[in-house]
């Protein structure tokens, strides 16, 4: 599998991604510039991430400006195509912008910056980032957001529930879903969800910052092994 990581004016979090695919996981990683206008060498067997940052100074909203990169166009087709992309914190923002993924993220609850590690319990594990997991198995994965509240109406929350497209909620250590542990003010505790088809997801959490033993955290590794289980990947 070959990951192409796009970059945005603002990203900051690109070289932690290709720095966890390349040197953790052992995989084929292209840095992919905003500008470009196609994703000329990835087959729908690839994977592209849209990394977490402020891309665009999250001027208007987050991931609104990002949304009309001229490689987001690209994106879109291959996505709708069968390929596998991936959006985490500001890329999960650009992904809802781009229409890819419903709902939105709006500012947290708290109107603050969020950093720190939270817990997240597996609501589905039908899908290629969650393969791996138990279906109420709690990991530690750390946030950093000042815009990760996700939002959309009731209609749109069910469909997500009643097609398994909930992949992750904000819980407790012990699996507790609450809004005591909830730590944005997310609809329904949603922390991350895929599209219909199960090749687009998104996530506020950073699993590339919890993805190497001497960070004391490997509970990020597991979407990413679980993503190459899915495509039958050796590591």
């Amino acid at each position: 599998m070959k990951f192409g990581v796009v970059v945005f004016p603002g990203s900051n979090c690109d070289d932690d991604m290709i720095h966890v695919l390349q040197n953790v996981m052992q995989q084929e990683v292209v840095k992919l510039w905003h500008k470009d206008y196609n994703l000329d060498g990835f087959t729908t067997e690839d994977c592209i991430v849209l990394p977490g940052g402020f891309s665009y100074g999250d001027y208007l909203r987050a991931g609104a400006i990002a949304r009309f990169s001229h490689l987001m166009n690209a994106v879109i087709d291959f996505a709708n195509a069968g390929g596998y992309v991936w959006g985490i914190c500001n890329g999960f923002q650009v992904l809802c912008e781009a229409g890819l993924l419903p709902g939105v993220l709006l500012h947290n609850s708290n109107q603050r910056f969020i950093c720190k590690n939270i817990h997240l319990r597996t609501e589905n594990n039908q899908s290629p980032i969650t393969s791996s997991l138990q279906v109420g198995q709690v990991v530690k994965i750390p946030i950093a957001h000042a815009e990760g509240r996700y939002h959309a109406d009731e209609a749109t929350l069910d469909q997500l529930e009643n097609n398994g497209q909930v992949l992750l909620r904000y819980c407790s250590a012990d699996g507790t879903i609450d809004n005591a542990h909830n730590p944005n003010g997310a609809a329904r505790n949603i922390a991350g969800i895929c599209n219909e088809a199960r090749n687009v997801f998104g996530m506020m959490p950073h699993p590339e910052r919890a993805s190497e033993s001497i960070l004391g955290n490997t509970d990020g590794k597991l979407l990413f092994d679980s993503l190459l289980a899915t495509a039958n990947v050796a590591v």
